[in-house]
């Protein structure tokens, strides 16, 4: 029997049902005014190898995060995405993978691909195969309704982090880059930047992370985020993701869109920051 991670946040932080999130995908995220301002169409030519996305509800972040999906619809088509999350909630490893089943969302199930998620656990000295940081974790989720409507059908795989250093994202992306040496894939670091601080001072520290990421430098990225003070998520996986798309080919990282909550309501006075960024071969 198929073992199927349940869509927890379905109804919550994005719209439950096949129609209502397919409407919210178009309406509310990709022709949202801080979104893409179109529709997502095929063609392109460009070969991404990363995008670094956020995880707040498709309300806030939503319109931002379809930018990220708008340049992969343009420029391919992977056969395999993982996606890396923080761990929100403290449950399960420091670092865990699932290595089969499929996880299921209102657009339908996508399955977990087991041959190339027990490669990356295998080359990792961190990544425990742990089901338990998965059952209610949003920062994976909330990716794969996006990668359903640009990609439609594709295998992915789910690391979730909660230990996050420098130390424990090198060795994930090189685990990443040795298991995905041979295959046609897409790594996606799923993270929010600075959360509930006036709109002037996430702008400010949120600049600098972004520097750091299109310097494609996670020494960098650790050392901005940990001397700025910046309450960043997902600085592990983002990390990550640049270890491994610099040994996987990486040429340049093009910021796509950034915005914050309170560009969105109004509220500009204890905002979360979003952004988008594209990593390029």
């Amino acid at each position: 029997m198929v073992k199927v991670r349940m869509p927890y946040n379905a109804g919550s932080w994005y719209a439950g049902s096949r129609e209502a999130l397919l409407r919210q995908l178009e309406e509310e995220c990709f022709l949202h005014p801080l979104g893409p301002g179109e529709i997502p169409q095929a063609g392109g030519g460009e070969k991404i190898l990363g995008l670094m996305s956020p995880h707040a509800g498709y309300m806030y972040s939503g319109p931002i995060a379809a930018h990220g999906y708008a340049a992969l619809k343009r420029d391919g088509r992977p056969e395999v995405v993982v996606v890396l999350g923080p761990n929100h909630y403290g449950r399960g490893s420091a670092v865990s993978i699932m290595v089969e089943g499929v996880w299921r969302t209102p657009l339908g199930d996508v399955p977990v691909n087991g041959e190339v998620a027990k490669a990356i656990q295998q080359a990792s000295s961190y990544i425990d195969v742990d089901d338990e940081a998965h059952a209610y974790e949003h920062s994976i989720e909330l990716q794969l309704p996006f990668l359903q409507y640009v990609l439609g059908s594709f295998t992915f795989i789910p690391i979730c982090i909660m230990l996050q250093d420098l130390e424990i994202s090198r060795d994930i992306g090189e685990a990443l880059a040795e298991g995905l040496k041979n295959v046609d894939s897409l790594i996606v670091a799923s993270s929010d930047l600075t959360h509930y601080e006036p709109q002037t001072s996430a702008e400010r520290k949120d600049k600098a992370v972004l520097e750091a990421v299109e310097r494609l430098d996670e020494a960098l990225l650790f050392r901005t985020v940990e001397e700025l003070n910046v309450s960043m998520c997902g600085v592990g996986p983002v990390a990550a993701m640049l270890v491994a798309v610099k040994k996987l080919g990486a040429s340049r990282v093009k910021i796509l869109k950034y915005a914050t909550s309170g560009d969105v309501t109004g509220d500009r006075t204890a905002v979360v920051g979003y952004a988008s960024a594209a990593v390029y071969g």
